[in-house]
């Protein structure tokens, strides 16, 4: 009998392999990883850092494709496993509210989260400077661009699934015009996706090693009967360049820019050849869930050295219990800021 319980819907077929005999670690790869490699369509170079949501018996997403001219752009892709995806030829066609074009310049580092009735998309678009984009759409065949929700310069927006007080609530990270070699995740509500207010830090970077550079958000919070799991990106600056890995915490389900447990080691970092070695090595950069909850199966998509899609898994009361037992909340995460 599970100890945590999922509060999600059940989706019983998502990608799963059992944890390899022996493993200690709170997560485990598919072992036909990347499921999306190089060139996987005409024009576009790499996916990567991308989401996906359950739909219609199958899976659909929003596909970071860097296109042969460099310039990055969202492109919709369908899958019936999970696994092995065909995607749109061109990019996602944005519309504003009286149906015209209204097309970003670029687009990376989408999300994807339901929230009621309709999907809800993010990404980090060009707003003389990075800046977040937000769009949604009902079917996956109109997608209605909505206002962008902050000034320049901010990265790594995540909606959470389901209102919270009325109200619709989103993790950011603020940054600046460059690479942004710092960064805290932030918390901020809106009444109508279009005036947001009642900001909130939630928490900073990690006086460890693997997150003391910056933190970003990254999957949507699963919400658990322990509070919202959080897979967040942390980063560490070494001297051959930045290295990303996955961390894990838990936020409290009412108030979630109150940090209950965070964990001190991360759950996934760089490893395996297609991690290590890419367009930007040494990167493992979380995007999306699936999740099971009669199973409490987590399948968890991430981008791989900037240039792949990997998979991996771990189950609810791993997760949790992993986080429970290295937990360190840092004293600017509970006592600063305004709560």
């Amino acid at each position: 009998m599970s100890q945590w319980k999922m509060i999600v819907p059940g989706t019983q077929n998502i990608p799963w392999q059992e944890r390899p005999a022996g493993l200690q670690a709170p997560m485990w790869r598919y072992d036909r990883n990347p499921v999306i490699g190089r060139n996987p369509m005409p024009h576009v170079a790499r996916i990567f850092n991308s989401a996906v949501t359950p739909y219609q018996g199958g899976f659909i997403g929003v596909f970071r494709g860097e296109q042969a001219d460099g310039v990055p752009h969202i492109y919709l892709g369908r899958s019936s496993d999970g696994l092995a995806w065909r995607f749109d030829p061109e990019p996602i066609r944005f519309v504003n509210r009286a149906g015209e074009p209204f097309q970003p310049p670029s687009a990376y580092d989408p999300r994807l989260v339901k929230v009621e009735d309709t999907w809800y998309i993010m990404w980090c678009t060009d707003f003389y400077g990075a800046a977040i984009g937000m769009a949604k759409t009902k079917d996956f065949v109109t997608f209605e661009r909505l206002e962008n929700p902050f000034l320049p310069f901010n990265r790594n927006a995540v909606l959470f699934p389901r209102k919270i007080g009325g109200s619709f609530v989103l993790l950011s990270r603020p940054s600046d015009s460059g690479h942004t070699p710092f960064g805290d995740i932030y918390l901020s509500e809106s009444p109508d996706l279009v005036y947001w207010g009642k900001h909130r830090h939630v928490m900073g970077r990690g006086q460890e090693w693997w997150q003391n550079l910056k933190i970003g958000g990254g999957a949507a919070p699963i919400e658990t009967s322990e509070g919202w799991l959080l897979f967040y990106h942390g980063v560490v600056g070494t001297c051959s360049g930045y290295v990303y890995s996955v961390g894990g915490a838990i936020l409290d389900i009412n108030n979630p820019s109150v940090v209950k447990y965070r964990s001190s080691n991360f759950l996934l970092t760089p490893e395996k050849d297609y991690e290590e070695r890419g367009f930007v090595p040494n990167v493992v950069f979380p995007c999306a869930t699936l999740q099971d909850a009669a199973t409490g199966r987590i399948a968890l998509y991430y981008g791989a050295a900037d240039s792949y899609v990997g998979l991996a898994f771990t189950t609810l009361d791993i997760v949790v219990d992993y986080i429970l037992a290295h937990s360190k909340v840092n004293q600017s995460d509970t006592e600063l800021g305004i709560r």
